[in-house]
């Protein structure tokens, strides 16, 4: 992502701001996007901050959607080598691509797969030492994955999320989550999305053109920062639209309008 585009989304999602500590600590970002419209991107772009150079932020990655290799090959392309961070103890991940898979562990079921996978993350933030406990960052791709994985419970998904939500009032820490909204009918939204909605400091919305298809545009992101800090006490809900366009190793965040200027 050139500096440009990194601007222009960490602006809208309050990174931009000159702190000591993680930004969005004890913060709960949800990202929603449609099954065309792939909002993935930002949670590489998330990532990626998350372990930018001179700082202790810890990643706990839960991957539902993909093995680490797919999430090591981007991040590389984004300047990032997770098998560094991963030595480094500050990227843990936890594939759970196994978890409903035929002829798995004998004994597990998806609720206390996913019982056992809370005590994990507990384990790995209560075992950091104090400067990095509180800045860690607990990423889930993807919720609805975790869904079938949970053989369609979505009670567990709920529960689940519900004790991440209370690590970030006992760690601080911050949890980003991936959904894809449109696999659900409007009037079957399970309670985990609508629940995470509610929970959500940030929420994000990937979408496609209400124009529709773009060659030189895939999608809009829709960013509403509810309670933004604005300096000397003062905060307010602020909303952000732009579109963007993925390439190959950056994806270019851009307003309506403004290309080609």
């Amino acid at each position: 992502m050139d500096q440009r585009s990194s601007n222009l989304l960490d602006e809208a999602l309050g990174l931009d701001q000159t702190i000591e500590s993680w930004s969005l600590r004890g913060r709960v970002v949800a990202i929603e996007d449609r099954v065309e419209t792939s909002g993935s991107f930002v949670l590489h772009h998330l990532l990626k901050r998350s372990l930018s150079p001179n700082s202790s932020n810890v990643s706990i990655f839960i991957a539902f959607s993909q093995p680490f290799s797919h999430y090591d090959r981007i991040l590389r392309k984004l300047g990032c080598n997770l098998v560094t961070q991963r030595d480094n103890n500050r990227f843990f991940f936890f594939d759970m691509l196994m978890l409903q898979c035929p002829g798995g562990n004998e004994g597990i079921t998806p609720e206390s797969g996913l019982i056992a996978l809370y005590g994990k993350i507990y384990k790995t933030i209560s075992a950091l030492p104090e400067i990095s406990r509180k800045n860690v960052s607990i990423i889930i791709d993807d919720l609805s994955l975790m869904e079938v994985a949970a053989n369609g419970s979505s009670d567990y998904v709920l529960d689940f999320l519900h004790y991440c939500h209370t690590l970030t009032s006992e760690f601080d820490c911050s949890l980003i989550t991936l959904n894809h909204e449109d696999i659900y009918s409007s009037a079957d939204r399970p309670t985990f999305l609508l629940q995470m909605e509610y929970l959500a400091d940030i929420l994000i919305k990937a979408e496609p053109l209400a124009t529709g298809l773009a060659t030189d545009v895939h999608g809009q992101l829709t960013i509403l920062n509810k309670c933004m800090n604005y300096g000397q006490g003062s905060s307010r809900n602020k909303t952000s639209n732009f579109h963007f366009k993925v390439k190959e190793n950056i994806v270019e965040c851009f307003y309506p309008g403004s290309r080609g200027r």
